[in-house]
């Protein structure tokens, strides 16, 4: 990890463990960056068509945008990367690793519909980024799955360009409304959100397929303990 990457862990165990898996899985897993979700998630098609459905569900749960937790109350690990310049970074999760959070699927029937259709799709979430946020940057903790973005509602900044940027191992990404982009997020990577509205997008985690026989089996457990984890901490 940079020197400049922000610390998501609370104690050096987490931390040796993922640098243990990370090492695991890069040794045998090369893939880059940014992916092609033909190949890896053909189901993307279907959240793109739907991509203004999901814009009208979300737009009215951000009338009510006090209602949706911030990032580090659902998870206080990631309170550096969404605690640390006093903006909101809010998240609606629909599904975590496998586990519906049913009240938030009753407010966004159509995205569940597609959620529940696909297999693939471990989580889902709504992501409210607010006017001016900064997200530092940070890595994922292991590549067994992958990240899908889908821009919902996105504003224009002062040049007409959508206004929030992913900055994905040095090259910005700048999603536009309806567009999706599906990405490897162990990479080093930042947001931020340089207008004065708040940015949604759909976060989705992708199920990686392809990879040695070892490494299925052991992002199966780790799955299936982060959605232990979920069920603990009653997120769901």
């Amino acid at each position: 990890m940079p020197a400049n990457a922000a610390r998501a862990s609370t104690s050096p165990v987490y931390d040796q463990a993922v640098t243990v898996l990370r090492a695991l899985y890069d040794r045998r897993i090369a893939t880059p960056p940014v992916l092609d979700p033909a190949v890896h998630f053909p189901g993307s098609v279907r959240f793109t068509a739907a991509a203004a459905t999901l814009a009208d569900e979300a737009l009215q749960v951000a009338q009510e945008l006090g209602s949706v937790p911030r990032f580090h109350e659902l998870m206080p690990q990631q309170a550096s990367i969404s605690d640390q310049d006093n903006r909101d970074w809010r998240m609606l999760v629909v599904k975590a690793y496998g586990v519906t959070v049913q009240a938030n699927a009753r407010r966004c029937p159509a995205l569940m519909r597609l959620v529940a259709a696909d297999s693939d799709v471990l989580s889902a979430a709504i992501s409210f980024l607010a006017p001016w946020k900064n997200v530092p940057e940070h890595r994922g903790p292991f590549r067994g799955v992958l990240r899908y973005t889908l821009g919902l509602s996105v504003p224009r900044d002062e040049m007409g360009r959508p206004g929030a940027v992913l900055t994905l191992a040095g090259t910005e990404h700048r999603l536009a409304t309806g567009q999706g982009l599906l990405w490897d997020d162990t990479y080093p990577h930042a947001v931020r959100n340089d207008t004065g509205q708040v940015r949604i997008a759909l976060l989705l985690d992708i199920r990686r397929h392809g990879m040695p026989r070892n490494l299925r089996l052991l992002s199966s457990l780790l799955i299936g303990g982060a959605a232990l984890a979920v069920l603990l901490r009653r997120i769901a």
